[in-house]
């Protein structure tokens, strides 16, 4: 999962009316010789109606509209100050997302930051369904997994490797959101690696039995898109527009998507909640990683922690052996709720496979990480999956269902009891059965 850095989310807050007498001092103050503070930056501009909004577009050219009267935009510190001074809008920097390592105290063999390939994945048979795979179908002599067909998984990630042998039969659509442009068609390149194997653990299709690795449902359709950099960072407003991007298409395409974000912060932000609440009210299923925080209280991250969003926890094979606990990474939302059965603000959902994760890679080999960024399209998957076995469910009944079938796990080290519905698994490992 990711997170931000040193900024945190800026609340969105409504502007107030301009005259058209300051519709032409939005600025000015650029026009120093002084280069001091001339580095652009991200901002979101919130004018309070359409009129206000568009003098402020006709200095600052709008990134992304994601509010009837607000626009993205780019600026540098003097305008941003000058801006903020003119009571007619309301100005706010958009902050930055970036992963979320395993903190390598927690003890865990691998993290985010390990990134060797195996190069003999394909020789290596065993490999072709990962453990996480086996543990969500309940089979630990699976060879190969099937469903999800007709639905979409839309991977809100780095980038995936397209041509990966193992993807490239699923994708539907691949598109970038990190360009100083609008979304860019056909380009999604992964040069980082999250995003690909995010991918692979939801849809690979084996490399077209090549020996190469399954996900859960491996004729899920997928919708590769980027929203952040290379470096593993992007802006709340590019992830916005892409959640509520897929959300238009979902309903353009009358097609059932499922929403994969192994991303988040700590605080919540409000383009990026309205976006998901825009999804949610279209009929698509949003699935995000809970966060690499635990094993503290109320350690949940956004967008995992919104109502209309499925946090994921991480669990851990424990010796190999088939027992499954709750990784100590894993963030945790509030003991007061356990056993209330209502999913609220901050809580987590659901549980899945999480540490020590094979997957694919983007230099087109194969990886093993952990995170809660890793259970995530475990999830993503298992849904794609059985909503294609049940195509006239609605995206709150599937939700249901994936509540309804999972089952208790165990809380390592202590830190509570497994109750079915509790602060650190949710209401638990949902499978196929």
């Amino acid at each position: 999962m990711k997170k931000v850095k040193s900024t945190l989310f800026s609340l969105l807050i409504a502007g107030s009316l301009m005259s058209p007498a300051h519709a032409a001092t939005l600025g000015n103050e650029d026009n120093s010789a002084n280069n001091v503070g001339q580095e652009k930056f991200r901002v979101y501009i919130e004018a309070n109606n359409q009129s206000a909004k568009q003098s402020a577009k006709a200095q600052y050219s709008a990134r992304w509209e994601l509010t009837e009267n607000g626009f993205s935009t780019e600026m540098n510190e003097k305008q941003f100050q000058a801006l903020q001074k003119n009571k007619n809008f309301t100005v706010t920097k958009v902050p930055v997302v970036s992963l979320d390592p395993i903190n390598l105290e927690l003890g865990e063999d691998y993290t985010v930051e390990d990134r060797t390939p195996d190069a003999s994945a394909y020789a290596r048979a065993s490999q072709q369904v990962p453990w996480g795979i086996k543990a969500i179908y309940n089979n630990s002599s699976l060879t190969s997994t099937s469903g999800g067909s007709g639905v979409n998984i839309a991977v809100l990630d780095t980038g995936v490797n397209t041509s990966h042998p193992d993807l490239s039969n699923n994708v539907e659509q691949c598109k970038d959101f990190t360009t100083a442009s609008s979304v860019v068609n056909n380009s999604c390149t992964d040069r980082n690696g999250h995003g690909t194997h995010v991918a692979g653990s939801a849809l690979a299709d084996g490399g077209s039995d090549r020996g190469g690795v399954y996900g859960v449902a491996p004729d899920a359709d997928l919708w590769a898109y980027k929203v952040l950099t290379d470096s593993g960072s992007g802006y709340s407003d590019d992830i916005a527009a892409a959640i509520r991007h897929a959300a238009d298409q979902a309903t353009s395409t009358r097609t059932k998507t499922v929403i994969n974000m192994s991303l988040g912060s700590s605080a919540n932000n409000s383009l990026i909640s309205s976006a998901v609440n825009y999804a949610y009210s279209k009929g698509v299923l949003v699935v995000a990683a809970a966060g690499n925080s635990g094993y503290a209280q109320g350690t949940i991250g956004y967008p995992g922690a919104l109502p209309n969003a499925i946090a994921v926890a991480a669990l851990e094979n424990v010796q190999q052996n088939g027992t499954y606990r709750v990784a100590d990474y894993s963030s945790r939302g509030y003991a007061s709720t356990d056993g209330d059965y209502v999913i609220q603000q901050g809580d987590v959902e659901i549980s899945a496979p999480g540490s020590a994760i094979y997957s694919t890679w983007y230099n087109g080999g194969y990886n093993t990480i952990s995170g809660t960024s890793m259970a995530t399209p475990h999830v993503a998957g298992l849904a794609a999956k059985i909503w294609a076995q049940n195509p006239s469910w609605s995206h709150t009944q599937l939700r249901s269902n994936l509540q309804t079938r999972a089952k208790a796990v165990d809380i390592k080290g202590g830190y509570g009891a497994a109750t079915g519905d509790d602060y650190a698994s949710g209401f638990g490992f949902a499978r196929v059965q």
